[in-house]
């Protein structure tokens, strides 16, 4: 039974990514904070960008063999690409406003955020999920409404 030393694995690792923020922290320090968190914030919507590109394509893929239109099936393909490129650059650069605003709140308000960036990165997080995954929605409501004859 490997699964029970993974899921401890996968615990700590969550409530490491999710922790609080234990002192006063000065402004490096929450840089440093948001910047440890980057890439298994990337490597979630990685895998919430491979899923919806699954979901994406196979539903097109399957309206247009059933007879109907390739639902949202870009030409050229490349264009994928494109827009897969400049959603990575985009969300990066939301993913950085965290740490600004939250060095931001504490200036402003003069007050401790210890609490704030696991706050706010849970946030951004799970909407960062839901707007990678609306593509993926888009799609099937698209194919389920129009029985993939398009709009």
């Amino acid at each position: 039974m490997r699964a029970a030393p993974l899921f401890r694995v996968s615990w700590r690792l969550a409530g490491w990514i999710f922790a609080h923020q234990l002192e006063k922290s000065h402004p490096a320090h929450v840089v440093a904070w948001w910047e440890l968190r980057r890439l298994p914030y990337n490597m979630i919507i990685a895998a919430t960008s491979v899923l919806t590109l699954s979901v994406f394509y196979a539903v097109a893929f399957g309206c247009e063999r059933s007879g109907g239109i390739p639902l949202g099936m870009p030409r050229p393909p490349l264009l994928v690409l494109i827009a897969f490129v400049a959603y990575w650059i985009v969300v990066n650069a939301f993913y950085t406003f965290g740490w600004i605003l939250e060095l931001l709140v504490a200036r402003v308000w003069h007050v401790s955020t210890p609490v704030f960036g696991p706050i706010a990165f849970t946030l951004g997080t799970a909407v960062s999920v839901v707007v990678t995954l609306v593509p993926a929605g888009l799609v099937i409501f698209l194919a389920v409404f129009t029985s993939c004859r398009g709009l």
